[in-house]
């Protein structure tokens, strides 16, 4: 499986070389100064990437439960029955609180692109940790998957297991290419948006890519086709969905073709494109910019959701 990014980089190599060169004779000469330096950030991404590529092979092993707080000593406080100590106790009726519920942000879901792995998320998830995301976790769906749909399946019994280790109701994804396009499936198809508050998908072919034709040999990449069952699928009604989808697409993507397939287009989705400038698909999992666009996303989605708990009780 180590070999599996060596098999598409010739093919991404040819892309990023060749696109530029046809990009640049339709567009003006100041935009067409972007193209350049987004290949040479692609090709220097590929190659770290490809070093990187073995550290994330194996599956992410869990964060451990958090243990819940003691209990405290009769003698340390009120006796039972004073006001003191019933003022402390919820209401009836209430929902106990989970252990991290309401005192962390949701858990962060990784989810990588096709013959790739969690390795691809090393700086976003440094930068999530250090701007106080406790739980933030990358699932491997394996290479050798032919249906996107069993991935979706997968994805389905990992959050469900994540929110039961955490404590937390709701999950937020973050999907890179492909694997933005299984977490919009298991939200839309499998009913995911019960469990997942936001989906921000990177470079995802929403509509279907017509890149690499001659890959089409893959079922993956036969699913990622703009005339594919999986499109289609998607492109189905989706009412009452809760769950916020952000797209973040860029002019520079290379796999998405057309480049405005990485945009969410749905009336029954909530759904706001995000249009990076001059960052290539590769770059997208570990460009600053985006990386602060993904944190906001996450931190507005947590405010409108505090705001509407305060109406709600109002």
């Amino acid at each position: 499986m180590q070999a599996l990014p060596f098999l598409s980089a010739p093919l991404l190599f040819a892309r990023l070389l060749a696109a530029p060169l046809q990009g640049a004779r339709r567009l003006p000469a100041r935009a067409s100064s972007l193209i350049p330096r987004s290949t040479v950030v692609e090709l220097a991404v590929l190659a770290g990437h490809l070093l990187l590529y073995p550290t994330g092979i194996s599956q992410e092993r869990p964060v451990p439960h958090p243990a819940p707080a003691p209990a405290p000593h009769p003698a340390a406080g009120p006796p039972d029955g004073h006001p003191a100590r019933e003022a402390r106790q919820p209401a009836p009726g209430t929902p106990s609180l989970l252990p991290t519920e309401g005192r962390a942000h949701p858990p962060v879901l990784l989810l990588h692109g096709f013959i790739d792995n969690r390795s691809v998320f090393l700086l976003l998830r440094r930068s999530l940790h250090r701007h106080g995301w406790r739980h933030v976790e990358a699932l491997n769906y394996s290479p050798l998957t032919c249906d996107l749909r069993k991935a979706a399946e997968l994805l389905n019994r990992h959050v469900e297991e994540v929110c039961a280790r955490t404590g937390h109701r709701r999950v937020d994804i973050v999907g890179h290419s492909l694997g933005g396009l299984i977490a919009r499936y298991y939200v839309q198809r499998l009913g995911g948006d019960a469990r997942v508050r936001v989906v921000v998908t990177l470079g995802t072919p929403h509509s279907g890519t017509r890149v690499a034709p001659l890959m089409s040999a893959h079922p993956i990449v036969r699913q990622m086709r703009p005339d594919s069952e999986v499109i289609a699928e998607l492109s189905r009604p989706a009412p009452n969905c809760r769950t916020q989808f952000v797209a973040f697409w860029s002019d520079e993507d290379q796999v998405m073709v057309p480049a405005t397939t990485a945009r969410i287009d749905h009336p029954d989705l909530l759904a706001h494109n995000v249009h990076v400038a001059g960052v290539g698909h590769l770059a997208l999992p570990v460009n600053g910019v985006v990386a602060a666009g993904i944190r906001e996303a996450l931190t507005s989605a947590e405010a409108a959701e505090g705001a509407a708990d305060v109406i709600s009780v109002a």
